[in-house]
């Protein structure tokens, strides 16, 4: 297995993934120990096939939480893209995901580290919700939160709940009742919140955010940082192409810097936002053996 950090170009830092490089002969039952075993947001296993399939679809891959498996994860996607890319220099890898086939494109400028972006699926825009229901799941108050753009659900194969709050604060002193969350989220369309606001540390940064989940807090979400681009795009918080910056991490000193662009299209009754787009970088930290009886 091979470890790396995702969303940063310095080690020890962003959304750490185990990448497992031949998961077959594992139970479903297997993986999910491993995931557990390994304790990081995700942890995902490569399923080699032959390279015809491979090429047509895209490499194999399943991806873990420490509870569950996902149809689809950002920083998993664009970490394992990376391990499989190795020293190639290829320009593209295709993964083949339980929500289909994700493309990750690889550009490099001398002197940088190599950057690599995915995109995700065309995004879908569901509930708007009330602040005063998300209010009651927090320790903040009502002045703590942005009305000035809707709550919303969106999915680019995972679904999240955009939430803006007005200040880093208000972030930094978010507390979330997880069951409640769960509960509420599970009645209206949701996976998980993610909160932003528009006061960042980072001065070139467009966002700062912040996603608690049952592992705690996750470094890095780039599944809701499409989701997020789309809502960005849709609400004019970004303009249609224009790539911006989403700080996240900082709260818990794995600083993670996520790219994201995503395409307007005008006159368009469904799918008014398209070509969602989410990219960093990647560094790997380690490599190892995992011996157990199966």
């Amino acid at each position: 297995m091979v470890q790396v950090d995702v969303f940063t170009d310095r080690a020890l830092t962003g959304n750490s993934l185990a990448v497992f490089l031949d998961g077959r002969g594992l139970s479903t039952e297997n993986m999910q120990d491993l995931a557990r075993e390994m304790n990081l947001s995700e942890t995902t296993f490569v399923l080699p096939e032959d390279a015809a399939a491979e090429k047509a679809r895209g490499v194999c891959v399943r991806i873990f939480t420490v509870q569950e498996e996902l149809p689809f994860a950002g920083h998993p996607t664009l970490g394992t893209a990376f391990v499989l890319r190795g020293e190639t220099g290829a320009s593209e890898v295709l993964l083949y995901l339980n929500i289909g086939t994700v493309p990750v494109r690889f550009t490099e400028t001398p002197g940088q580290s190599a950057f690599g972006e995915m995109t995700q699926r065309n995004p879908e825009f569901g509930a708007i919700h009330n602040a005063d229901d998300i209010v009651g799941l927090t320790n903040l108050a009502a002045a703590d939160f942005d009305l000035s753009v809707p709550i919303q659900t969106v999915s680019t194969g995972m679904p999240f709940t955009m939430v803006p709050l007005r200040s880093l604060s208000a972030v930094e002193k978010l507390r979330l009742d997880l069951d409640r969350a769960a509960e509420y989220l599970a009645r209206s369309g949701g996976k998980f919140f993610y909160f932003v606001c528009r006061e960042t540390v980072d001065p070139t940064a467009r966002l700062h955010s912040r996603m608690i989940f049952y592992n705690g807090d996750d470094p890095a979400t780039g599944s809701a940082a499409g989701c997020c681009a789309a809502w960005m795009v849709a609400h004019g918080i970004a303009a249609s192409d224009e790539r911006v910056l989403i700080e996240q991490g900082l709260e818990m000193h794995r600083p993670s810097r996520i790219f994201v662009r995503a395409t307007h299209q005008k006159n368009v009754a469904d799918n008014y936002v398209v070509n969602v787009r989410v990219g960093g970088n990647c560094v790997e930290v380690l490599r190892g053996e995992v011996t157990i009886a199966i």
